[in-house]
């Protein structure tokens, strides 16, 4: 009995084992792929979606791709000043701000700041959920390694670009400049892309608060550091 029982443990293992392989191959497969052709959309996107199609049928995502050279170096620089300064000179982890983040967090008591680069951004983004679990975690460190390792710093960051969330339902670079300023992502001045910056740690939320202290105090801050910052 107990060898069976065994047995039967054994195989559900392997089953799994072989299921989570395959798993980390076909995200390796969409990767390579992504090299040169543009994602559709992403997990995040997706789940974005259905959520508000529950609430109205109708609903659709604003989202226009556009290529790395039609968006406003100003906003290259923002993005980077604001969310990974060091993004053109680390392998996918930036293990200073990973290590002040859970100082300050640890201070707090709660998660206040995350340290993720651009690069663990995007693997979120392209594959996981929204929900925050160790297994989570660990699947998008293995994601982010698999984008440095396939990927230039370039194409990470364009990608990025198109698909991060700016708004409700508004995602990418150029959704996100018609959306607020009535301009393309190639148009986008200093101070605007600044905002633009500043907005991407709570988007959804300065979609409809857009004139918030925090976010005037982030977005000055940002412009300081602007000229500094180096982008792929």
């Amino acid at each position: 009995m107990l060898k069976a029982v065994g047995k039967g443990v054994w195989h559900a293992c392997l089953i799994l084992a072989v299921i989570v392989v395959l798993y980390q191959l076909w995200m390796f497969a969409c990767i390579v792929w992504w090299v040169k052709f543009n994602p559709s959309s992403s997990s995040f996107m997706d789940d974005r979606l259905e959520v508000m199609q529950s609430k109205n049928p109708d609903a659709e995502l604003k989202h226009t791709w556009v290529p790395y050279e039609k968006i406003s170096v100003h906003l290259k620089r923002a993005i980077v000043a604001s969310e990974d300064a060091k993004f053109v000179d680390h392998e996918g982890f930036d293990w200073e701000a990973l290590e002040k983040a859970y100082k300050k967090n640890l201070k707090k008591g709660r998660i206040v700041t995350g340290g993720s680069t651009i690069s663990q951004q995007l693997a979120k983004n392209l594959f996981l959920s929204s929900k925050r679990t160790p297994w989570r975690k660990l699947q998008e460190a293995v994601i982010t390694v698999m984008l440095e390792l396939v990927m230039s710093k370039k194409r990470i960051f364009e990608i990025y670009l198109n698909v991060i969330e700016w708004g409700n339902g508004v995602f990418g670079a150029e959704a996100a400049a018609r959306h607020y300023f009535g301009v393309s992502a190639a148009q986008l001045g200093p101070a605007q892309a600044a905002r633009l910056a500043a907005m991407v740690p709570n988007p959804r939320f300065y979609d409809t608060h857009r004139s918030t202290r925090w976010l005037e105090r982030k977005t000055s801050i940002i412009l300081v550091r602007m000229p500094a910052s180096e982008i792929p």
